[in-house]
């Protein structure tokens, strides 16, 4: 069930309309940039996998000595290829890397949550494996998971928009300005809080009920793109597989940098891993 569910993700990922929406964006993270500057270096040869319509390429490309975009749905990579006509693009699945040789990349890279979309469990597994044969030593391999018990929705506003709104409606430099604001800021705050709110109900009802959310670990249905099968897990369960696996966690980061990370808030997170010399049965997840 699950692997014709994923044929039914990458069906989503190869139309036009989904392609072309990955295509347009063009930023990174604030937990991204973080993480990038901290441990990806000039020169290094760098494999960016679930490349998708190649956001995080212009920042990869101009870092690396070499640089390849992989994707599993052709119509990313067709797209890529020509917004990005003087780089590497290829066409393979996270766990069939066989075009690469062993010890080619100094990093792997997989953003967006691309590894939550390698499944099943079997082809996430051999996805690691291979990253690991195709990781020189000490290499570095960043990617995000979701979290299963992110059930808590943060309510947010822009005080500059309730600051801009409030110079349209008064006037800037009239004694009203300031009591606008402070109106305006307590109508934002009382939407958020209700919007906020709302959202929290409809993860709870979702969530609660799944074995992934009481065992940190599983598999959910993403709304995104009509609805995709997605992986989660926790940190303590990921850093618990990849020790297993010959990786070494360097860094956990929440995807809600720079606020404070929450397990029951935080959406999802950025791990940091690095080539150990062999596998190993057990992890410290101190």
């Amino acid at each position: 069930m699950v692997g014709t569910t994923r044929d039914l993700n990458l069906h989503v990922y190869n139309t036009a309309e989904v392609a072309a929406y990955y295509a347009e964006l063009d930023y990174l993270s604030p937990c991204e940039t973080v993480l990038f500057e901290m441990f990806l270096k000039s020169q290094m040869n760098i494999l960016d996998l679930g490349v998708g319509g190649g956001r995080t390429t212009p920042y990869l490309s101009a870092l690396a000595a070499r640089y390849v975009g992989v994707d599993y749905a052709q119509e990313m990579i067709t797209l890529c290829r020509q917004k990005f006509p003087r780089l590497e693009f290829q066409l393979a699945d996270a766990a069939n890397l066989s075009a690469f040789g062993d010890s080619t990349f100094d990093a792997v890279v997989m953003a967006f949550n691309g590894m939550d979309y390698v499944i099943p469990d079997e082809s996430r597994l051999r996805s690691l494996r291979e990253i690991r044969r195709v990781l020189r030593p000490d290499g570095i391999l960043i990617f995000s998971s979701h979290n299963p018990r992110a059930i808590l929705v943060r309510p947010s506003w822009s005080m500059k928009k309730v600051d801009d709104l409030a110079r349209r409606v008064v006037g800037n430099g009239t004694v009203f300005l300031l009591p606008a604001k402070i109106a305006l800021t307590c109508i934002r705050a009382a939407v958020a809080f209700v919007s906020s709110a709302g959202a929290t109900a409809v993860r709870l009802i979702r969530r609660l009920p799944t074995r992934a959310f009481w065992q940190g670990e599983g598999y959910l249905i993403d709304s995104a793109h009509g609805g995709l099968l997605t992986h989660c897990a926790e940190p303590d369960r990921v850093r618990a597989e990849l020790g297993r696996l010959g990786y070494r966690l360097l860094k956990v980061q929440g995807d809600d940098y720079p606020r404070e990370s929450s397990l029951y808030i935080t959406d999802w997170y950025y791990y940091v891993f690095t080539k150990a010399e062999t596998p190993t049965s057990r992890v410290s997840c101190a």
